[in-house]
């Protein structure tokens, strides 16, 4: 009787397992399926990779060219002031220089004396707290005790 039940449970089990199997559908064919799937992605991907880098390389070959565009429209703008205008005219609206204006280390001479705003505050003294300082503006006082502390009377 024991090898029947055995036997019987045995036979369960395999049926069990071929239906369990065939639901989950893990076949030679899903894996097929599924590796093909993940190299059309890793495709698609390398695509998109490929395009994005075209697009930035465009772009900057397109701000490469617009600002030398621009610099040949200031050369001219300051060319025709220089023949059209007074001297005096012409050196205040647009200097001669064919880079004056994309020169990025002038002095404070050369921006009419203009100096930019610092982000920090100067300091009188060395021994100074600075601006940032938790300390700074605030006055020490000493503790005040309770006997210091004036007593009202009830009216």
């Amino acid at each position: 009787m024991i090898y029947l039940t055995a036997i019987t449970c045995l036979a369960v089990g395999v049926v069990v397992g071929v239906l369990f199997a065939s639901k989950l559908n893990i076949g030679p064919s899903r894996l097929k399926e599924l590796e093909n799937q993940i190299s059309t992605l890793k495709e698609n991907h390398d695509e998109y990779r490929d395009s994005v880098s075209d697009h930035f390389s465009m772009t900057a070959e397109l701000v490469q060219h617009m600002t030398e565009s621009y610099k040949e429209v200031y050369q001219h703008l300051a060319s025709g002031a220089q023949d059209l205008c007074s001297n005096e005219v012409a050196s205040k609206l647009l200097p001669a220089e064919t880079d004056a204006v994309f020169d990025a280390n002038g002095s404070t001479e050369e921006t009419g004396g203009l100096i930019p705003p610092k982000d920090y505050a100067t300091k009188q003294s060395p021994k100074q707290k600075g601006a940032l300082s938790e300390e700074f503006g605030l006055e020490r006082t000493k503790p005040v005790s309770e006997e210091e502390i004036p007593i009202q009377s009830a009216k």
